[in-house]
């Protein structure tokens, strides 16, 4: 089970009484969301600001592309709380449990609503992550 906090998000939650089978992932399945103040990044891949790859398993690309969402989000004045929809894509869905061990340790509750899928990525990455978020109100 993962450290990371059950925090209540004024601009997103889980309606009551949404179900979720036994083998779900970490995500949920359902958030409404007040999409008032939108943020969106395109696809991130563990990538540094020189363009070299990071790490070379999932585990370590993994962390490295939730970083760098993490800091686009950041700049646009949300964090990873804020998130509520994820698209995975992934090179290799063998990975899969291995990514999700990642991937639930670092992301808040409630979790995003998500889609993964196997595709092709560009040479050397494993994973590639966008994510949408409702930016709090300040």
């Amino acid at each position: 089970m993962s450290d990371v906090p059950k925090v209540r998000h004024p601009l997103k939650h889980r309606p009551e009484g949404v179900r979720q089978h036994v083998t779900a992932g970490p995500y949920s399945p359902v958030l409404e969301v007040d999409a008032r103040r939108l943020v969106v990044i395109s696809g991130q891949v563990a990538v540094d600001l020189d363009g070299n790859a990071i790490g070379s398993t999932i585990e370590e690309q993994t962390r490295a592309t939730l970083d760098n969402c993490a800091g686009l989000l950041a700049s646009a004045g949300c964090t990873l709380g804020d998130v509520f929809k994820v698209n995975i894509y992934l090179a290799d869905l063998a990975h899969w449990a291995r990514f999700n061990a990642v991937y639930q340790a670092t992301m808040p509750e409630p979790l995003p609503v998500r889609t993964a899928v196997q595709a092709i990525l560009l040479p050397g990455y494993l994973v590639e992550i966008e994510m949408w978020a409702v930016k709090a109100e300040t």
